[in-house]
C-alpha cells in the first residue's frame, strides 16, 4: 500500500521527491526516511499519521523550508516543476508555494488586516495599483471585506486563518500547505475553512497538501491519503482504499464512518455522511427503537468539589467573557465545555483555577471560596493546562520539567515521572531538549508536568491539539482511570469525537452565557453542529450511538453485509 497509486504522470509532476531522508540538527533518529512521491498540479493531497511521524517535516520540505531554515543533514532530491529546490530563488518559490502553520498568529506580523494581507506581496515588487487590486479581491473571496481596519490581534482564531489564507492567495500561488490549520477552530469554523480549501481546489486549481489529524474534517475532501509512520509512508491512495486496508486496525487513521462500514466489510466504505446515510437508509426500514442510556456519571449526587455562582468576568478592554455562569461539578465526573472560538472556555478554566479573580460572583471548592491569588488552588491540588504548551517547557529536558513540577508543590516523585513518560508515550524523549519535540510531543509534556502531582480536579484547555488517534485513545483512558478514582476532569475542547467518547457531562457556552448543561447523550444529539459524526450517521435510525465502540456493538450485527441486514429489513 505504500506505493504511488498514480502511474506514469513524472511529465506531469509538480513535486517529484527521489530517495529522501532528513535529520534534524543533532537528531540521532531521521525524521523522514527514504522517501519517493510525486504530486500532481492541482491534486488534494491529505498527509496523516501518528504524532511525530515525519508530516510537519514532510510539509516543511515541499515549502522549501527543509533544510534552509531547518539545517540538519540532508540525502536526496526534491524537484519542483523540475527545478531542484535547494537551487531555487527563494523569493521564486516563496511567490509559487504558500504554507500555514497550526498557530496563524504565529504568522500575523501586521497590525491590520489590509497591511498583513498586502505585506507578502510588498516584498515582490508589485506595482501599487496590481498590489491594491488583489488585495481587493481576496478580501472580497474570503469575506475580509467588513474586517480590512481591524486590529488582528483582535479576530477570532477562524477569521486570523482566512487573514494567514489571503495574505498567501494574494501572491497567486501554484501550491497551498497546510500544516494541522484547523487545530485551533470550532467545529463550524473548522469546517467553513477546510470547505473554502476545496473550493480554492477546485474552481482554481490550487494544489493543495494538508496535514491533518482529525480526519472526520477533511477525509472526503481529498483525492488521495498519506500516511506516515516512523518518517516512511506506508499507505499512499484513495481515501477509500486507504480506509479498507486500515479500518480493522487498533488505531485506524480513518473517520468514524469509513472505519464503521469498512469494519463490517462494506467495500469501498462511503466516507461521508451522506453516502453513510443513503447506505442505511437501504437497509434499515424503520427506526431502531431505545431511549438514550444516560452516562452513569450524569447522576452523580454527591458533594461538589467544585461550584460557580453567579460568575461574571470583564477583561480590562471592556469585553464581557463571562456571564452569569452558575454550575456545580461533583468528583468523578468527566465535563467536557463545548462552544466556539471566544465563547469564554479559556476564561472560564481561568477563572476556575484561580488565575483569574470574577468580577462578580464566586468561586468555592468544596466549602472554600478560592481566592484570586490560587493559592487555595495550589492547596487543593487543582491542576491547569492551558492552549499553548510552550507556555510550560523551561527546562533541559522532559524529565526535569516534570521534577520542576513536583518540587514546586513538595511532593515526592514515588515512580510517578517514569509511570506518566510510559503512559504518554514518552519514554524515549526523557532526556531531549523538549523545544526540540513536535508540537503533539510538547503537547503530552506538558501535559505530564501538570498531571505529575496528582491533581483531584484537572482543568484542560484543548489537550487533544496535535495528538493522532492511538494518543487520544490513551489520554481518553487515562483520564477515565482518574475518573474512576474519584478525581473530576474538565476539557474545553474542539474535538467533538474525543467529548462524545470520554466525557459524561456537555456543557455548551455562548457568548460568555451558558445555554445548555446536561449528558452527553442529550446534548451532543441535540445539536446539527456538536455531534459527533456517528450521531450523524444514525439520526433517525438510531439517535442514541454516539462513538463507534456502541456503533459496532449495538449496529454492527445488524447491519452485517453476510445477513445481518436482510434480518434488519424485516423488522
Amino acid at each position: 500500500g505504500a506505493s504511488n497509486y498514480r502511474v506514469g504522470v513524472a511529465a506531469l509532476a509538480l513535486f517529484q521527491i527521489e530517495n529522501l531522508t532528513y535529520y534534524y540538527p543533532g537528531a540521532r533518529r531521521a525524521a523522514l526516511v527514504d522517501i519517493n512521491l510525486t504530486i500532481e498540479e492541482g491534486e488534494f493531497l491529505l498527509i496523516t499519521g501518528v504524532s511525530g511521524s515525519g508530516k510537519s517535516s514532510l510539509a516543511r520540505v515541499l515549502a522549501g523550508l527543509i533544510p534552509d531554515f531547518y539545517g540538519g543533514r540532508w540525502a536526496g532530491r526534491v524537484l519542483f516543476r523540475g527545478q531542484e529546490i535547494a537551487r531555487m530563488d527563494r523569493r521564486k518559490l516563496a511567490r509559487e508555494v504558500g504554507i500555514i502553520f497550526q498557530d496563524p498568529e504565529k504568522q500575523l506580523i501586521m497590525t491590520s488586516v489590509e497591511a498583513e494581507i498586502a505585506c507578502g506581496i510588498e516584498n515582490l515588487g508589485l506595482a501599487r495599483a496590481e498590489m491594491r487590486r488583489r488585495v481587493a479581491e481576496v478580501m472580497s473571496f474570503l469575506g475580509l471585506t467588513a474586517l480590512r481596519s481591524e486590529f488582528t490581534g483582535h479576530l477570532s482564531g477562524g477569521q486570523k486563518q482566512r487573514v494567514v489564507l489571503a495574505a498567501i492567495l494574494a501572491m497567486h500561488p501554484r501550491v497551498l500547505i497546510l500544516d494541522e490549520p484547523t487545530s485551533q477552530l470550532d467545529p463550524v469554523a473548522a469546517e467553513e475553512f477546510l470547505n473554502l480549501v476545496k473550493r480554492l481546489n477546485e474552481e482554481m486549481g490550487l494544489t493543495v497538501v494538508l496535514v491533518e489529524q482529525r480526519l472526520e474534517r477533511c477525509y472526503h475532501l481529498a483525492e488521495r491519503v498519506l500516511l506516515l509512520e516512523n518518517g516512511r509512508v506506508v499507505e499512499d491512495g484513495r481515501p477509500e482504499e486507504v480506509a479498507c486496508r486500515q479500518a480493522r486496525g487498533e488505531y485506524a487513521f480513518v473517520p468514524p464512518v469509513a472505519r464503521f462500514f469498512a469494519s463490517l466489510g462494506f467495500t469501498p466504505p462511503p466516507v461521508t455522511v451522506k453516502e453513510g446515510r443513503r447506505l442505511l437508509g437501504g437497509l434499515i426500514h424503520r427506526p431502531v427503537s431505545r431511549s438514550a442510556k444516560l452516562s452513569p456519571a450524569s447522576f452523580n449526587t454527591g458533594p461538589p468539589v467544585l461550584t460557580l455562582k453567579d460568575l461574571w468576568f470583564t477583561y480590562p478592554n471592556g469585553k464581557e467573557a463571562l456571564q452569569a455562569v452558575s454550575l456545580k461539578v461533583r468528583a468523578g465526573e468527566f465535563v467536557a465545555l463545548l462552544g466556539e472560538n471566544g465563547a469564554g472556555k479559556s476564561t472560564l478554566l481561568k477563572v476556575m483555577a484561580g488565575l483569574l479573580a470574577p468580577g462578580r460572583g464566586k468561586v468555592l471548592w468544596e466549602d472554600s471560596e478560592i481566592g484570586s491569588n490560587g493559592e487555595r488552588v495550589k492547596k487543593c491540588r487543582v491542576g491547569y493546562l492551558a492552549q499553548d504548551p510552550n507556555d510550560y517547557l523551561f527546562h533541559d529536558t522532559v524529565a526535569e520539567e516534570l521534577l520542576f513540577t513536583l518540587k514546586n508543590f513538595a511532593l515526592p516523585d514515588n515512580g510517578v515521572i517514569d509511570e506518566l513518560l510510559e503512559r504518554l508515550y514518552l519514554a524515549a524523549c526523557r532526556e531531549v531538549y523538549p523545544r526540540d519535540l513536535s508540537s503533539g510531543e510538547r503537547q503530552r509534556v506538558a501535559l505530564a508536568a501538570v498531571l505529575v502531582t496528582r491533581p483531584r480536579l484537572l482543568l484542560l484547555d484543548e489537550p487533544t491539539r496535535g495528538m493522532d488517534y492511538r494518543l487520544k485513545a490513551e489520554l481518553g483512558a487515562f483520564l477515565a482511570e482518574l475518573i474512576r478514582k474519584g478525581r473530576s476532569v474538565i476539557v474545553a475542547t474542539h474535538d467533538i469525537e474525543f467529548a462524545a467518547a470520554y466525557a459524561s457531562r456537555v456543557i455548551v457556552l455562548h457568548t460568555g452565557r451558558l445555554v445548555d448543561d446536561g449528558p452527553k447523550e442529550r446534548v451532543l444529539a441535540a445539536s446539527p453542529f456538536y455531534a459527533p459524526q456517528l450521531a450523524k450517521l444514525f439520526y433517525g435510525f438510531a439517535d442514541h450511538i454516539m462513538n463507534l465502540e456502541e456503533a459496532l456493538a449495538e449496529m454492527g450485527p445488524l447491519l452485517n453485509p453476510e445477513g445481518g441486514a436482510q434480518w434488519l429489513k424485516r423488522l
